[in-house]
């Protein structure tokens, strides 16, 4: 009996890029000439690598925090020139529109007034901060750092599944699994001309430099995290050493004269640009909650000056809403006059009628998320869900029903993956992240989530997934 590693993987009829794609034929026969005790072995050792590395998130339940390890695949997700072409024109073009809706909000609101976004999306929206009104921002860039969630269907067919124009993370990951990749498998890597992912940190810097507020050769940049005990932390401490900047809380600075100063053993040094990993809410108690501890009291009255510069900007929330979401390919057309490169998922939008009742006839065929959650909270998977399930989604339609979409049940892609009776398929989405300064580029890979258990459709870490590197051939 043949022990490769792909002697008996079979995609089951789902699109998989390994069997798919004339690209990957050489990693195929490497893979091939690997035995399934082999990589089990090496794939050990790379998980002991991260829990010694500390490269860990944290799962909050109830009164306790877990830190775990992201599961890791060591089988690569392996993209072609042409899929990364695609991807990298669809992330930039939606995330120029996505900067021109921000700019367009919080000014003028011509999207607004010529009906292609209905007002109560945006006005009613909670994460639309009046804040925010009349700010003006360098290179009209309220979105600096993005990452896109994209899934591939039965045809091979790249779809947006939904926007992250907040505090997106996960790519400290990406640059840590292709380090672990390079030392479990450089045999694997041996030779295979791949599009390198080790500079992130310093285009993210350039680009935060590029929106600072004063003219300064060297402005000062640094990670504002919420600390410690935040799920992300260990992305934090990643970030801002790639970027060779300080990772600072919310009581290392303070605001005097409407300028934000950071505190040192040398006294207070001014701070230009803030790249913030704490959600707007919790900012600055001065003007969103007042009993935030982790933020910095001032910092919206220096932001609003042009003193500090955001990334991301306050009130981005309002461009990623999962109702705002279904209005992008109208969006894109308004602002760049251009059809969109990366199609949406058809969407549902439960909070106009229309959308309620297709929604409440087809539940079962449907999911359902809610608009303003992330990490696969709260979603129902019709095909999958039990009858109370339903039931209960259903009673949460009826009672709120503009807090959800609904959409159909994607055949998502699969990528051969190591599992405990050997390498099947599992499902995979894809987060690519884009940096905007004065101009927007994509980090030529990305996050590939796998959702480890079978048949699943969740890859989100918090609900069991893992994830892969994803080798960019050049």
């Amino acid at each position: 009996m043949d022990n490769s590693v792909l002697a008996q993987y079979d995609p089951n009829g789902f699109y998989c890029e390994m069997v798919h794609s004339g690209a990957t034929g050489e990693i195929r026969n490497r893979l091939a000439a690997l035995s399934l005790d082999a990589i089990r072995q090496r794939a050990s050792r790379a998980q002991a690598e991260l829990y010694n590395l500390g490269i860990t998130f944290t799962i909050y339940s109830g009164a306790e925090s877990i830190d775990r390890i992201l599961p890791f695949d060591v089988i690569p997700r392996v993209l072609s020139p042409e899929d990364w072409r695609q991807i990298e024109r669809g992330v930039v073009q939606r995330v120029t529109a996505l900067n021109l809706l921000l700019d367009d909000l919080y000014h003028e609101q011509k999207i607004i007034k010529d009906e292609v976004l209905p007002a109560q999306l945006v006005l009613g929206n909670p994460n639309y901060h009046l804040a925010m009104q009349g700010v003006t921002l360098p290179h009209k860039t309220y979105i600096s750092v993005c990452g896109i969630d994209i899934v591939r269907d039965h045809k091979g067919r790249f779809l947006v599944l939904e926007d992250n124009a907040r505090t997106p993370s996960g790519v400290s990951y990406v640059i840590e699994n292709r380090h672990m990749m390079m030392r479990a498998f450089p045999d694997l890597l041996d030779g295979i001309p791949l599009r390198a992912v080790e500079n992130y940190g310093p285009k993210l810097a350039q680009a935060l430099r590029e929106i600072a507020p004063r003219p300064t050769d060297r402005p000062r940049i640094v990670l504002l995290s919420p600390g410690i005990y935040n799920a992300a932390y260990f992305e934090h401490v990643f970030l801002a050493r790639e970027m060779g900047v300080p990772l600072v809380e919310g009581s290392d600075l303070r605001v005097e004269n409407d300028r934000v100063y950071m505190r040192t053993t040398r006294g207070l040094s001014r701070v230009d640009v803030i790249y913030r990993r704490i959600s707007d809410e919790f900012l600055d108690p001065e003007v969103f909650r007042p009993d935030s501890v982790i933020g910095v009291p001032g910092l919206m009255r220096a932001y609003r000056a042009g003193n500090v510069a955001l990334a991301n900007a306050i009130g981005t929330g309002v461009a990623d809403d999962k109702a705002v979401y279904a209005y992008m390919p109208r969006i894109i057309r308004y602002y760049l006059a251009e059809d969109p490169v990366l199609s949406n998922v058809t969407t549902h939008i439960c909070g106009e009628p229309e959308g309620l009742c297709y929604t409440l006839d087809h539940l079962q065929e449907l999911v359902v998320k809610p608009v303003g959650e992330a990490g696969g909270y709260g979603i129902t998977i019709g095909p999958r869900a039990t009858g109370q399930e339903l039931k209960d989604c259903r009673a949460k339609l009826i009672a709120n029903p503009a807090n959800y979409i609904s959409q159909p049940c994607i055949s998502l892609s699969v990528s051969p993956t190591l599992v405990e009776t050997g390498v099947e398929p599992r499902h995979v989405d894809f987060r690519p992240f884009a940096i905007t300064g004065a101009s927007t580029w994509v980090l030529p890979g990305g996050l590939t989530r796998v959702a480890l258990r079978k048949g699943s459709l969740v890859v989100n870490s918090s609900q069991g997934g893992g994830s892969k590197d994803t080798w960019v051939l050049a």
